[in-house]
């Protein structure tokens, strides 16, 4: 009987607990959340990603951990849907990399990972997961029916005068006298006249970089990044470079993000305490000379870029070209170190989800490894498919640009993943046409020819045209402080199937003519950015007849362009130039689009019988920028030298 009791009161207990269990494992995730607060504790130096998200298609995450000996200590993770699928050591003892998975039923929330070792107590590092704020698909990247503006931000306005200095980094003054000083423009310059921006007809902003540069001397221009999560204080806060993107999206724009993969800046935090003995390119050249370091114990890049091309390049000429660095303040990344290749892709990722971008410009494009440029770029457009990215490659030759746009015909069967190459061909072929004398085979014919090269893209309205930028002379100064000229050359960048992009104070005449070239001086600062400038180009005091003449025809073109489904999208027809005067036509179903450039000084006769296969005939077109109207019959008077702009759309 006491045995029978026993047995019963045994096999009701195992019952009991069988119960409890199943009733543990089924609670739901909410339950779980509940039961599983936390106390927020950061006892670890620093992880990176500094946060992530739930709900990508690619589930897996990896966090750099740097503190001291970390190596030593072993991660345990508690919260419903993230696992440790793998912990790497690095070669410093100061580094651990952790690979997670996040399944697809993880809910944002906080979780602390706990460091363990025995006979210590934790360290223990809140990490959270958030909620994305959209869908992938509704990142939607900037495309040819867009002007983008680029901004230096340290030259453009300085809108907080209580950052310009900051004594915990190394470069600490400001010196509006010395163009490779700091200046003091910011973010909140560029949110103060973002009104301006949107009123001259511009629908995107690409800031050059606004990252950390702690740099001893020339860090404005902001190439030289040493911390890869951190808005300089300089430049603001990075609840700043949220509120530009949100204001921006308020007002229909795009937030372009100009990132660096290929190098960050000497004094980057990690190059104190290297993870891996390749962490970056000819570290032990670097390593052996850390303490005397100079220009001329740096390996730096042959900057023969065809070499991603050339079927006959050596590979001593290959590796000079992407292993080297782009100079010695730079250090090479090694995106070939998987762990620098993933950190690289996940840090752009972040910057897309925290600040809301609308697309990314990506420095030296041809300099880092090319088969991790395509998996980087890729990992990007699978997570975004309307996202774009531009890519800097500074050749002249179409074959070699053509080969990095997604699509290409490629030989060798390399997919780059990117949308947008830069057009620097065309650039230079705008400018010889427009310094040319008229002949049978200069001036305009340039850009006839070079417009025909369009055969060799897979689609050529997704590159980026434009008349200058942030590393050239400014196009005033390229052509020769011409205004017609330079109309011509914004009119026709305008007009193209393209992207354009117009480098900030183009709109007044901005130019480097006391020292061409001079980098420090084509990014000077902008009129009325300062409290105490004399000359304010935001609200056109001080500025001269041709300077505001040159920023309303801007404007105009601009804000026609904006509505324009014929330059957006339209065929492109254009007719070989002769007697000085070519012409270009842009057709969407009932809107066409005449561009007209001329080089006669004196009144010329267009006779528009050559012209027929446009249907045009009889139709009144109206001028772009005087508002005139004239009827396409015969032949078209043009009374000077210039562009004149056509459209059917009344």
């Amino acid at each position: 009987m006491t045995n029978i009791y026993a047995i019963t009161v045994g096999l009701l207990c195992v019952f009991s607990l069988n119960l409890s269990c199943k009733k543990e494992s089924n609670m739901t995730e909410n339950e779980v959340d509940k039961n599983n607060s936390i106390i927020e504790k950061h006892d670890i130096n620093r992880i990176e990603p500094i946060n992530w998200w739930v709900g990508f298609k690619d589930s897996s995450l990896q966090l750099l951990v740097h503190h001291p000996n970390i190596s030593k200590w072993t991660p345990e993770i508690s919260y419903h849907g993230v696992s440790i699928e793998k912990v790497q050591q690095a070669d410093s003892p100061n580094y651990l990399f952790i690979d997670l998975n996040i399944s697809e039923t993880t809910k944002a929330g906080k979780f602390n990972i706990a460091f363990k070792q025995e006979n210590h107590d934790d360290l223990v590092y809140t990490y959270e997961l958030k909620a994305r704020e959209k869908n992938p698909e509704d990142y939607v990247g900037f495309n040819s029916s867009d002007a983008i503006y680029l901004i230096t931000p340290d030259r453009f306005s300085n809108g907080n005068p209580t950052n310009d200095n900051n004594k915990t980094l190394h470069e600490t003054t400001i010196d509006r006298t010395d163009d490779y000083a700091r200046h003091g423009g910011d973010i909140q310059g560029i949110i103060n006249h973002l009104n301006y921006i949107d009123d001259l007809g511009f629908t995107a902003i690409w800031s050059c970089p606004l990252l950390t540069n702690d740099m001893f001397q020339g860090s404005y221009h902001g190439y030289a990044i040493t911390d890869y999560y951190q808005v300089d204080p300089r430049y603001g806060t990075l609840e700043d470079y949220k509120a530009l993107s949100s204001k921006m999206s308020e007002k229909g724009m795009k937030l372009i993000m100009d990132q660096v993969a290929n190098h960050c800046g000497l004094e980057h935090w990690w190059m104190k305490d290297l993870p891996f003995k390749d962490w970056i390119n000819y570290q032990e050249n670097y390593e052996k000379n850390r303490d005397d370091w100079s220009g001329d114990k740096s390996i730096t890049t042959n900057h023969r870029r065809t070499v991603n091309q050339d079927m006959y390049a050596s590979k001593k000429d290959k590796k000079n070209m992407n292993v080297g660095w782009f100079v010695s303040a730079m250090p090479d990344l090694n995106q070939r170190n998987p762990f620098m290749a993933k950190y690289t892709i996940q840090n752009s990722i972040w910057w897309i989800e925290t600040v809301n971008l609308g697309g990314i410009r990506q420095d030296t494009y041809p300099y880092p490894d090319k088969h991790f440029m395509s998996t980087w770029a890729g990992a990007i457009m699978h997570e975004y498919p309307n996202f774009n990215i531009v890519g800097e490659e500074w050749s002249l030759n179409p074959l070699i640009v053509g080969y990095w746009q997604d699509g290409a015909n490629n030989r060798d069967g390399y997919k780059s993943n990117l949308k947008s190459p830069m057009d620097f061909p065309m650039q230079r072929l705008i400018v010889e046409a427009l310094n040319e004398e008229e002949s049978w085979d200069t001036g305009f014919v340039k850009i006839y020819e070079g417009l025909a090269n369009d055969f060799h893209y897979a689609n050529p309205k997704d590159f980026m045209i434009f008349p200058d930028n942030h590393d050239m002379s400014r196009i005033f100064t390229q052509l020769k402080g011409d205004v017609t000229n330079t109309k011509m050359a914004l009119s026709y960048v305008l007009t193209l199937p393209r992207i354009p992009q117009i480098y900030y104070g183009t709109e007044i005449l901005m130019h480097d003519f006391d020292n061409p070239g001079d980098h420090g001086l084509i990014r000077s600062d902008f009129p009325g950015g300062w409290a105490n400038d004399t000359v304010n180009a935001f609200t056109g005091e001080g500025l001269t007849v041709e300077q505001k003449d040159m920023q309303l025809f801007l404007k105009n073109m601009l804000n026609y362009r904006k509505h324009s489904k014929a330059i957006h999208e339209g065929k492109t027809i254009h007719f070989a130039p002769e007697q000085g005067v070519y012409v270009m036509f842009r057709v969407f179903e009932d809107e066409t689009v005449v561009h007209i450039l001329n080089k006669n000084e004196e009144p010329t006769q267009l006779d528009l019988h050559r012209f027929e296969e446009m249907g045009l005939t009889e139709k009144t077109l109206v001028n772009v920028i005087t508002d005139a109207k004239v009827v396409w019959k015969d032949s078209l008077l043009l009374n000077e030298k210039g562009s004149t702009i056509l459209s059917t759309k009344l």
